[in-house]
């Protein structure tokens, strides 16, 4: 079973959220079940710098619009899988974000880099480009990789199956159809029937349109999109292809999230000792200048500062917060007039409130290990790896019951408490009194030693490792290709490929 993964982000090479932290583990835990599983990700300059035995592959033919483009094969730094990267210096080779200049502009050229990037990775995955290698089935991720299925379609002959995987439906990869020429797609494919929505070319539409079978990163999310609240104006594309959907919880990497290894922390700990837990709340609370003390509650917030995240809500509602006579610290990025907003307030509540306005991996790793609660209010949530990190962490999430999470915390209600189960907090409404409500429910439960102790237990030895939803993939995978080689190598066979790689790389 030979699969191309393809993602614009994949942790250690490229982040900006969640989407990375998944094309980083869930691949690897396919190659531990006996996957032939390939990455293929833009050339960013910082992926380039950081991939491992890098082989620049020679020069492919030019695109319009792309100036020189080469393959570089690659591994993972840290698993060693596979990864090509698409150099195309014109346009990856920039400074700023993956899809966003240094003043938080979308790229204007967004449409045409990821078409030249699917296209590149459909003649990959076709096994034009690496004599020695074709994919039996193309995992696509998110609207940047959207035109695959399109793409693959116009050699049927040599088409592999598809899957196109939704991370989150409200980022959909919209553009003037002006565009058009520049995508290099088949004739008469902007239509109602193909890519066009309201008289823009869809990446995110391209995808679930053409695509064999559709996913989603939550179960309930899944049913979300289905309805026109949470689908984005496609809920009616989406229910037509409803037989085609399967919801598959995202999972945890803990070689990176756990408490007991984590490089990152001044202290570790594990679920049968938080003495290094309070270590860290006392480092933290030290590094942001907030009063250092065991018994004040320390809440953390640590999301992309969008309405997505209820943002908006968070900062209006923080006077409320603070009066409770906690300690919150935020790290996060997004909306700029926001980020100046939740700067500005901390200043007025200096040794209370301590605001980060960045993407700083360490500091989140550390504000999981510290935080006595995470407060995650959300409007929607495909799945909310988030609150799951915390989780490990013993630190209890306050979440929205919606999406992704709704399907993993355990409300802290009398019967969940009484049998062991509660594992958070949850509120159902959007708005700042139901949040506040909800917080108040977590400080009564934090001002209980014992049952605050059980909670934290329950929550760290919740399981979300990647294994099972690998093999609900691997399931999906089979279905859709049933005549590639049956997977039934030993579950060392996909790290070995990875270091007959790595042995290459360094023999070149």
């Amino acid at each position: 079973m030979r699969v191309l993964f393809v993602s614009s982000e994949a942790y250690p090479l490229a982040k900006t959220g969640g989407l990375a932290d998944v094309s980083a583990a869930l691949p690897h835990a396919l190659a531990e079940l006996g996957v032939d599983v390939r990455l293929v990700l833009p050339g960013y300059p910082c992926a380039v710098d950081a991939a491992a035995h890098k082989i620049v592959e020679p020069e492919l033919p030019r695109a319009a619009g792309a100036d020189t483009t080469r393959l570089v094969r690659a591994c993972m730094p840290d698993s060693g899988l596979p990864v090509w990267l698409v150099d195309c210096p014109t346009l990856f080779n920039r400074g700023g974000g993956l899809y966003q200049d240094d003043h938080g502009a979308d790229w204007p050229d967004n449409a045409q880099r990821f078409a030249h990037f699917s296209a590149v990775a459909a003649q990959l995955a076709r096994g034009k480009l690496v004599p020695d290698w074709q994919a039996d089935l193309v995992h696509a991720n998110d609207w940047h990789a959207g035109l695959l299925p399109i793409l693959l379609g116009q050699a049927p002959e040599q088409r592999p199956a598809s899957i196109f995987t939704i991370h989150n439906l409200a980022y959909q990869g919209l553009y003037p159809r002006e565009i058009l020429p520049l995508l290099a797609l088949p004739d008469g494919i902007f239509t109602p029937d193909g890519i066009e929505f309201y008289g823009k070319v869809s990446f995110f539409k391209a995808g679930i349109r053409f695509s064999d079978h559709i996913t989603t990163v939550s179960p309930s999310y899944a049913r979300e999109i289905l309805t026109p609240e949470f689908g984005c104006g496609l809920d009616g594309l989406l229910r037509h292809r409803m037989k085609s959907i399967t919801g598959i919880l995202n999972g945890v990497d803990y070689r990176v999230w756990n408490p007991t290894s984590d490089r990152c922390l001044p202290a570790r700990f594990g679920v049968d000792d938080l003495s290094g837990k309070r270590i860290c709340k006392a480092d933290l609370q030290r590094e942001l200048g907030l009063a250092v003390s065991q018994t004040i509650p320390l809440i953390s917030w640590v999301s992309r500062i969008t309405d997505q995240k209820m943002a908006d809500v968070v900062f209006h509602a923080l006077p409320a917060i603070l009066e409770r006579d906690v300690q919150l610290v935020m790290l996060g990025q997004g909306d700029p007039g926001l980020e100046v907003q939740l700067a500005d307030a901390a200043q007025h509540y200096p040794g209370r409130l301590a605001v980060r306005i960045g993407f700083d991996e360490e500091l989140a790793h550390r504000f999981h290990a510290g935080a006595d609660l995470l407060l995650h209010p959300c409007r929607f949530e495909p799945c909310g790896l988030t609150p799951l990190y915390a989780m490990r962490y013993g630190t209890l999430p306050i979440v929205r019951q919606v999406g992704g999470l709704a399907d993993t915390i355990i409300d802290a209600i009398e019967w969940s408490v009484r049998a062991g189960h509660a594992t958070g907090f949850v509120f159902r409404e959007p708005s700042a009194s139901a949040m506040l409500d909800c917080l108040d429910r977590a400080l009564a439960f934090y001002a209980q030693p014992v049952l605050l102790r059980k909670m934290q237990r329950r929550a760290m030895d919740r399981e979300f490792g990647w294994d099972a939803s690998a093999r609900r993939y691997l399931a999906l995978y089979r279905r859709l290709a049933p005549r590639a080689a049956p997977t039934d190598r030993d579950p060392d066979a996909g790290r070995r490929d990875a270091s007959n790689l790595m042995v290459k790389g360094a023999q070149g």
